[in-house]
């Protein structure tokens, strides 16, 4: 046994305070620049300028730049994290659900963001125009529709889950025109603008949620749409990082990120459209249910040959 005396514990903690620091910052010869990627329902201009605040902490608290992308798509930022070019990235659950089937362990969920009543999910809606007769999903049976994107959950994943639980059925078989628009944002233009008679996109309550923050920017008239069908709660959108960092950027990246709220509630509220009240952790098992949903709907498509 190691035995310490007095004076030996005090210099080999004296010595450990004077190493540690040294170790902890080792991981900046190999990073010296970090990435997040994104890909949000907003167009780039806006997400841009939403998620800079987010950059600029983060550059502060690690010492390090850290700036934004923003991908074409959600399978675009998982690529970019599997070739090693983004260190960490906010996708919906059925894009994590994507990176987990081509990257495994090697991509790991951090936190969450909860609302404003301390809420840890949202939802997935179909929206129609205000000033149209239809007030059920039954009413769109042989409309137009057009989701989001392939991997989005709250604009495909989940809407076709239902369709295909609930109504025993397809989007293809289901409505006479099945598009994707690119975006949610493009999908309830589209919607307002007549190309589509129903979309799929995200709502999390009477405050929040992609139609009324199209509505605050003026991109759609208030009041121009409604919802007639709401899912279940969809678990939130999780912070994802690479599992081979080195711990000490894990560690560093994971408390600057919990601390966010507190230490710059200002980018905060930006970053989150003042919605959010902060973050909790999360863990791969939180988004199972998600997981086992795009699964499902995978299947359907090859049994339909799609």
């Amino acid at each position: 046994m190691l035995t310490l005396t007095r004076r030996g514990l005090a210099a080999a903690l004296v010595s450990l305070a004077l190493v540690s620091p040294v170790l902890a910052q080792e991981w900046k010869t190999e990073y010296p620049e970090l990435t997040i990627g994104i890909s949000s329902s907003e167009n780039e201009t806006d997400a841009i300028a939403r998620t800079q605040p987010y950059a600029d902490y983060l550059s502060r608290e690690l010492g390090v730049p850290v700036k934004i992308v923003r991908g074409t798509d959600y399978a675009a930022v998982i690529e970019a994290m599997r070739a090693g070019h983004v260190q960490f990235a906010s996708v919906g659950p059925a894009a994590y659900a994507l990176a987990r089937k081509v990257m495994g362990e090697d991509i790991a969920p951090v936190a969450v963001t909860l609302d404003q009543d301390g809420n840890l999910g949202y939802y997935s809606v179909i929206a129609v125009r205000a000033d149209s007769p239809y007030q059920t999903l039954e009413d769109i049976k042989g409309k137009s529709f057009a989701f989001a994107d392939p991997n989005s959950t709250s604009g495909y994943a989940v809407p076709s889950y239902y369709l295909s639980t609930e109504l025993n059925t397809s989007a293809a078989d289901y409505f006479s025109e099945v598009a994707f628009s690119g975006g949610h944002e493009q999908s309830v233009m589209a919607l307002v603008n007549g190309t589509f008679e129903a979309v799929a996109t995200h709502w999390r309550n009477e405050n929040a949620g992609n139609i009324q923050t199209m509505e605050k920017k003026g991109l759609i008239p208030a009041g121009s749409t409604r919802i007639i069908w709401k899912s279940p709660v969809i678990p939130n959108t999780p912070v994802m990082m690479l599992t081979s960092l080195p711990q000490e950027l894990q560690d560093a990246f994971k408390a600057a990120l919990m601390a966010f709220p507190e230490k710059d509630p200002e980018g905060f509220a930006t970053y989150s459209n003042g919605t959010s009240s902060g973050y909790v952790e999360t863990k791969h098992e939180d988004y199972l249910d998600v997981i086992a949903i795009t699964e499902f709907n995978a299947e359907e498509r090859r049994k339909n040959g799609n």
